[in-house]
């Protein structure tokens, strides 16, 4: 893929609350709203805002001119991203944003299909904190008036609250340490499907159906059945995608 430029100026940046630090989806309890973290969160939720794709070099003047950051500020982001797994760091080269196999995806989302389904099941035993249940609906509601707006970047911050807030309900800090590892922005980047945000709409509030009734069994069978969900979506892209390929249409000639 050849390298894709980045405008010499910042697209708006959301305002992020200290506590705020949900990826797509994610959690770094540590970070502190650094100049780092300006670079490892934009490029992180870029991903998911289409800003950023997998393949494509990540030059550090271009990210500092971007993000109006120093270019220490770019490098450190840039070990924690490849740290993460997000990005790659091949020696005399620019960094890049990762870009999955086939296989790479279905072990990430068998790992998600796991993670997700235990991240329902606590949070079903965090149900009797009112302020998180309401934080829950709210997150819910905020879901559907950016999918009725038709607001992609208003989606993804209730997104992150929505994963947040499943996160502070299940108390459970293994959880908050494990669930950002795993490499969903990447999948979403690379497989853009159209129907992923009427799909989560959908499945987050079958989750947060389960959870707030505090039924663990349910709320696990919920989670896990929105990553099955998601897979069979990107099963779906990537067939009718070798369908219409050149090289098949070619073949049927």
């Amino acid at each position: 893929m050849p390298p894709r430029r980045l405008p010499t100026s910042a697209p708006p940046q959301e305002p992020r609350p200290a506590s705020d630090h949900t990826t797509a989806p994610g959690l770094d309890p540590a970070g502190d709203g650094s100049a780092s973290d300006t670079v490892f969160y934009g490029i992180v939720n870029g991903l998911e805002l289409q800003r950023f794709v997998p393949g494509q070099r990540l030059v550090e003047t271009d990210l500092a001119a971007h993000f109006g950051v120093g270019r220490n500020s770019v490098r450190e982001a840039l070990q924690r991203l490849a740290a993460e797994g997000i990005v790659e760091l091949p020696r005399h080269r620019s960094a890049a944003i990762r870009a999955l196999s086939p296989q790479d995806t279905l072990d990430v989302l068998d790992v998600a299909e796991r993670i997700t389904g235990l991240l329902a099941r606590s949070a079903a035993r965090g149900s009797a904190d009112a302020d998180c249940a309401a934080a829950l609906r709210q997150a819910i509601d905020d879901l559907a008036d950016a999918d009725a707006a038709h607001d992609s970047a208003a989606f993804a911050s209730a997104r992150r609250r929505f994963y947040r807030t499943l996160l502070e309900m299940s108390g459970n800090r293994e959880l908050r340490r494990l669930f950002p590892a795993i490499q969903m922005p990447i999948v979403y980047a690379q497989h853009r499907l159209g129907s992923l945000q009427a799909l989560r709409l959908r499945d987050y509030r079958v989750i947060a159906e389960a959870v707030l009734a505090g039924r663990a069994e349910a709320a696990d069978a919920a989670g896990t059945a929105h990553v099955r969900n998601v897979r069979e979506a990107i099963g779906v892209e990537t067939a009718r995608a070798a369908a219409t390929s050149p090289a098949t249409r070619a073949a049927k000639r």
